[in-house]
């Protein structure tokens, strides 16, 4: 069994979707980033690349890269996903929070649970997300970004 955490944040910036695990939810703003800077996917791949013993998402899909200039996230987890899968490692498990005074997902949760399971091949009991507000302290809690943390297991 091996263990990987992944951490990503991205501020808010007008005139961005926002996108997590590939499902817009409305807001007045989205994220900034090289990609659809879809921040719970890019934790869940660190995590899975951290697990596996690979370099992190920016070694494998560098930000000055053109051909991942808005790419959906979704794709560079199945690209993660490839990368573990030929180390001959299995996803156990993901766990992942969700940091950010605004917007709520709980009206999403479900939804973004069943892309990433699908995008993973793998049930969805073996992805949990949750979120959490930061109570109106710090960056997060001004609105000014979102941050996700993710713990992922692989098998041998």
């Amino acid at each position: 069994m091996r263990f990987g955490i992944g951490y990503d944040v991205h501020p808010f910036e007008e005139g961005r979707r926002l996108i997590l695990a590939g499902i817009e939810i409305p807001y007045k703003k989205g994220l900034g980033g090289h990609s659809d800077a879809d921040v719970l996917s890019h934790a869940i791949c660190d995590a899975m690349l951290g697990a596996a013993g690979e370099d992190d998402i920016g070694v494998h899909f560098p930000d000055n890269d053109e051909k991942y200039k808005n790419i959906s996230s979704l794709i560079l987890i199945k690209k993660v996903k490839e990368i573990v899968g030929k180390k001959s490692f299995t996803i156990n498990n993901i766990d992942t929070v969700i940091i950010a005074q605004e917007p709520k997902i709980s009206d999403y949760r479900l939804r973004m649970k069943e892309n990433l399971a699908d995008a993973l091949n793998i049930s969805p009991s073996r992805l949990n997300i949750k979120a959490t507000t930061p109570e109106k302290l710090g960056s997060f809690g001004r609105c000014e970004g979102m941050a996700v943390y993710a713990i992922v297991s692989l098998e041998e």
